[in-house]
């Protein structure tokens, strides 16, 4: 029996002892865990302004490049606005010319006067009114 109670006091002893590695190892992830989250607490501020500072570079290449290719679209538009500005001048002005014929025609044909046979008119009372009035000189 004796041999019996050497085996399991043995048994106890070794699984006491694995218990306690285990306990010690658990005891040391617990550790290096709390050491991680206290190590990145320090560095975490420094990164963290890196990042900023990282950051704001790349905004102001951004801006700079956004800004750059703004100001080539508004002077592509500049340029197409103004081409398109002149041919559709250019074509506003012969519609608007070819209206003028038409409706000065029309207005012919159902006998009003046009402009240029008003001035006439109006030069011809103007010789008209000279001559009267210097004829009531005269007299």
């Amino acid at each position: 029996m004796s041999k019996v109670a050497v085996k399991k006091k043995a048994e106890v002893e070794e699984k006491a002892t694995v218990l306690a590695d285990v306990k010690g190892y658990a005891r040391k992830i617990w550790l290096a865990g709390l050491g991680a989250y206290a190590k990145a607490g320090q560095e975490g501020s420094e990164y963290f302004k890196e990042l900023v500072k990282a950051g704001e570079g790349v905004e102001d290449q951004g801006k700079k490049l956004v800004g750059e290719q703004v100001e080539a679209a508004n002077s592509q538009i500049v340029s197409v606005k103004s081409s398109v500005k002149g041919k559709v001048e250019g074509q506003l002005d012969k519609i608007e010319k070819a209206f003028d014929a038409r409706v000065a025609s029309a207005l012919n044909r159902i006998g009003i006067p046009s402009k240029q046979d008003i001035e006439g008119l109006s030069a011809k009372l103007d010789e008209l009114s000279a001559l009267l009035e210097h004829v009531a000189r005269t007299k």
